[in-house]
């Protein structure tokens, strides 16, 4: 009786809290490396001289929404073109500067193993990782604290699969450098990049009431001018508040791409990448419907299919119709996001013209009756007498400068995090 008390006691704390699986993060993947749209990117040709890793350590940093004793995560082959090798895979707590916190290292198996070759076009979950010394998940002491997820590429790697605009710095070691994730040191690891490799999920065991709510969209989505290492990108001011008024019954993920559209291109060639990957429609499954416990989608969309790619209102409309529809087709709710204004921009989306479609975009979306809410991004940042951005949400908050009159900085970003009605999700 004495060893069954025993055995009941250890396994409380896990039985009590491990209810399912909620995605915590994602980095949504669109193409293979260098294609995209990184911001603030170091010299990257000797760390990647062939474009591609080559028996090297990888260190990302990423900020999981919430935390839990258990988690696991989805590493992505998706455009790659030959069999990539993962092995001494680590999670550990980011000190800073690369480092890992003290005695916080955890190696990662894959069906209890301690690598995973994943093929061209696949993805692989881990197994399970115990975090024995998060002591209780539900501390928002724990909030904020970033993820250090250490993993060596085997061999050659082929194209890598990525996520160019992490807008965080992560750590890299030389080619030929061989396995070094499981240090605590970033001795071994003297190159930075301001994106993310391979890695594009995080899941946690929470609670069975806990729901993600996954902010769709483009560039500004992704965070372009928003503060490196900040987090301050919208989703990240949506997910404060709700952390505030809900504790953690929700998590925030972001699966924003610079350059994405709603629509186009019609068909994505990962051998012909442009900037931008797959559209909406085409990704929606893999990083949308694919993740775990996904309850809401806030979707900001069609900039750029207005303005690079020069479709019209309808088409965007259309696309948000059947978007919708397969979101539904879940029951997942979706709140439709106005589109900000990018009148006077340097690019495409700057024209007098574009800006007619753009209205028309946002007339159907506060009205067309399709979303089960409303975020007026464009009301928040709009400024009436010119009708481009606010001034004062101009200026680049991650490069300095003027800003490009097309992605809000933090400021603006914070306007648009507060401009979700947050009723929406207590309902």
């Amino acid at each position: 009786m004495r060893k069954l008390l025993l055995v009941l006691a250890l396994a409380a704390p896990t039985a009590a809290f491990a209810d399912k699986w909620v995605t915590v993060w994602t980095g949504s993947v669109h193409g293979p490396y260098p294609a995209g749209n990184a911001v603030a990117q170091p010299e990257l040709s000797m760390v990647f001289p062939e474009k591609e890793a080559r028996d090297q350590t990888f260190r990302l940093v990423v900020r999981p929404d919430l935390w839990s004793r258990r988690m696991r995560l989805r590493f992505s082959n998706v455009f790659g073109s030959k069999p990539v090798t993962l092995d001494g895979v680590h999670i550990g707590q980011h000190e800073g500067g690369g480092q890992v916190v003290h005695a916080t290292n955890r190696p990662v198996m894959f069906g209890g193993k301690p690598s995973a070759t994943i093929a061209p076009g696949a993805m692989v979950w881990s197994d399970a990782v115990v975090f024995d010394y998060v002591n209780n998940p539900a501390d928002r002491s724990l909030a904020g604290r970033k993820l250090a997820i250490s993993f060596h590429v085997a061999g050659e790697s082929g194209p890598m699969t990525w996520h160019a605009k992490a807008l965080q710095t992560s750590y890299v070691s030389a080619p030929g450098a061989g396995s070094h994730g499981a240090e605590e040191s970033a001795e071994s690891l003297p190159f930075t990049t301001t994106s993310w490799y391979f890695l594009d999920a995080v899941d946690a065991i929470e609670p069975d009431s806990t729901q993600t709510v996954v902010a769709f969209g483009d560039s500004i989505t992704d965070g372009t001018a928003s503060t490196i290492n900040g987090d301050d990108r919208w989703p990240d001011f949506l997910s404060r508040r709700l952390h505030e008024k809900f504790g953690t019954k929700f998590a925030v993920v972001n699966a924003g791409i610079g350059g994405n559209q709603v629509v186009g291109p019609a068909v994505y060639d990962k051998t012909k990448p442009i900037g931008g990957g797959p559209s909406a429609l085409e990704r929606l499954e893999r990083d949308v419907l694919s993740l775990s416990g996904v309850t809401s989608v806030v979707w900001l969309e069609a900039i750029n299919d207005l303005g690079a790619a020069g479709a019209k209102a309808d088409a965007v409309i259309q696309g948000y119709k059947d978007g919708v529809a397969r979101l539904h087709g879940k029951k997942i709710r979706v709140v439709g996001a106005t589109v900000t204004s990018a009148l006077g921009a340097a690019s495409g989306s700057g024209k007098p013209e574009v800006d007619v479609e753009r209205k028309a975009v946002n007339q159907f979306i506060r009205s067309g009756g399709l979303f089960d809410g409303i975020a007026d991004f464009d009301a928040a940042t709009l400024d009436p007498g010119t009708g481009a951005l606010k001034p004062e949400f101009q200026p680049n908050s991650s490069t300095g400068g003027p800003g490009d009159k097309l992605h809000p900085n933090r400021a603006g970003y914070k306007a648009m995090g507060y401009a979700v009605d947050l009723s929406f999700f207590g309902k």
